[in-house]
């Protein structure tokens, strides 16, 4: 579940606000409850941070029927950048500066991640829990004051249905005094993690939000130097930062993930009509479904439907398959095979060429695609006629996935490459030229008798 919510903020992290100046720092939210199925995946304003009624409006089903309890955890400054980039989002989990948040939502009964809340939503929030619960007005606890959290748990007994909204100050500002914003976001990380565990030694359910008073200020970006050109990090599209890059497709959703795929660009085409799948299979905006993927310690497969591609449910399977070779004493995984399935049509299946690596190391491919080297059709191959996939700048890895993030890569590029071919023929023609000369060479033999021009002529005998 922690997982979860941090891939969500960190891919919408990217996501521009609308209202307020661009580029300016977005304020997040995240929910998370002791009692289950509070809040199902909301749809959200696209673009847009959400306004106070919209917060109420997504919140008060959750709250109703939830624990009467409800802890608001306000930082004095907080912005998505400070979860992606001090929160371990990619498995940095040692150097994370949340792991009493990570574990509280990892634990949770049910969660909810917003990225984004407007200013006004932001400040009327603790008015917003009092409107949804019909609570009194907003206990507040300061952080470290928990001997009073502890001694009220006695009191609820003469009316245990009354709804409570406690609001948990935290003493530290990012970044505030000599601390730097790691540091001052371990010690609220701290507070937070005290409160709840006070509560769950007095086993009492609860609600929790955290988010902050206000929004971070985004860093004042350094001077441009117009003398010198920019670079993309990763040189995509000239110059600039180029696109966020989206994080790995993951099965299973829940739990430490088994298979990881990212790709640049995948593609199809069918019948001379392409289709870009690659919005629908990463990123935020993806609506790829993995139902029917499975694992085991030697066979994976990781099916991709899309429910409504060229008019029919398309699917596109990885077949990964695992085994010990007794030559080179070690586990070797490789992937297999390609297969595209459209509606009830038949399936087209290929076979992958040198996609093998030893087991602890993952694949990538810079392009694989059919028609081409690496993807070969198998029969009946009249069904792959139509067809034509590309994916571009693969990398996968099925088995030995560690901290939710791809590992080494074994890479498809061999060395007798086009290049490489050119120059060994060139270097073998050059060099089969200069021993053909040096053997002329060494053949030559000078003559043992001569005449010589100053002196009396030479007789030679006729017999010789």
């Amino acid at each position: 579940m922690a997982a979860l919510l941090w891939a969500l903020l960190s891919a919408l992290a990217g996501l521009a606000p609308g209202p307020g100046p661009a580029g300016a720092a977005q304020l997040p939210l995240l929910v998370w409850s002791t009692e289950r199925s509070l809040w199902s995946p909301p749809s959200l304003p696209g673009g847009r941070a959400l306004s106070e009624p919209e917060l109420q409006q997504l919140l008060e089903p959750g709250l109703r029927r939830g624990p009467r309890t409800v802890l608001l955890f306000l930082q004095d400054q907080l912005s998505v950048d400070d979860l992606t980039a001090f929160g371990a989002v990619f498995g940095n989990e040692p150097n994370g500066a949340f792991p009493k948040l990570r574990d509280a939502l990892g634990s949770a009964g049910s969660a909810l991640a917003l990225p984004w809340l407007s200013g006004a939503a932001a400040a009327a929030l603790p008015l917003t829990l009092q409107r949804a619960l019909g609570a009194p007005a907003p206990l507040r606890l300061p952080g470290g004051a928990l001997g009073g959290l502890r001694r009220n748990r006695t009191e609820p007994e003469n009316d245990p249905g009354e709804p409570t909204v406690l609001l948990v100050g935290l003493p530290h500002s990012r970044g505030s005094g000599l601390m730097g914003p790691r540091e001052a976001l371990s010690r609220n990380d701290a507070v937070l993690g005290e409160v709840l565990q006070v509560l769950q030694e007095e086993q009492l359910p609860y609600t929790a939000l955290f988010t902050g008073h206000r929004a971070t200020a985004p860093p004042v970006p350094p001077p441009l130097d117009f003398g010198v050109p920019r670079r993309g990090l990763l040189a995509l599209g000239g110059e600039g930062e180029g696109p966020e890059v989206p994080p790995p497709l993951r099965w299973p959703l829940q739990g430490d993930p088994k298979i990881l795929l990212w790709a640049r660009n995948l593609s199809v085409t069918f019948g001379g009509r392409p289709r870009d799948l690659t919005p629908q299979t990463f990123g935020a905006a993806a609506t790829v479904e993995l139902g029917g993927s499975s694992w085991s310690p030697h066979e994976a497969r990781l099916v991709l439907r899309y429910p409504d591609v060229f008019g029919e449910p398309l699917n596109i399977t990885f077949l990964f398959r695992r085994a010990w070779f007794p030559v080179s004493g070690r586990p070797w995984a490789w992937l297999e095979e390609l297969g595209v399935t459209l509606g009830g049509a038949p399936p087209v299946r290929f076979r992958v060429r040198g996609a093998a690596a030893p087991s602890p190391l993952g694949w990538r491919c810079g392009d694989l695609g059919a028609p081409g080297p690496l993807l070969l059709p198998l029969p009946p191959l009249e069904h792959g006629q139509s067809w034509s996939i590309r994916i571009r700048e693969l990398q996968v890895q099925a088995f030995n996935v560690s901290g939710g993030v791809f590992g080494a890569a074994s890479d498809c590029a061999g060395f007798f490459g086009a290049g490489a071919w050119m120059g060994l023929i060139s270097g073998g023609l050059l060099l089969g030229g200069l021993l053909l000369g040096g053997g002329v060479l060494l053949g030559l033999r000078p003559m043992d008798r001569f005449d010589d021009p100053r002196g009396p002529p030479l007789p030679v005998p006729l017999g010789e």
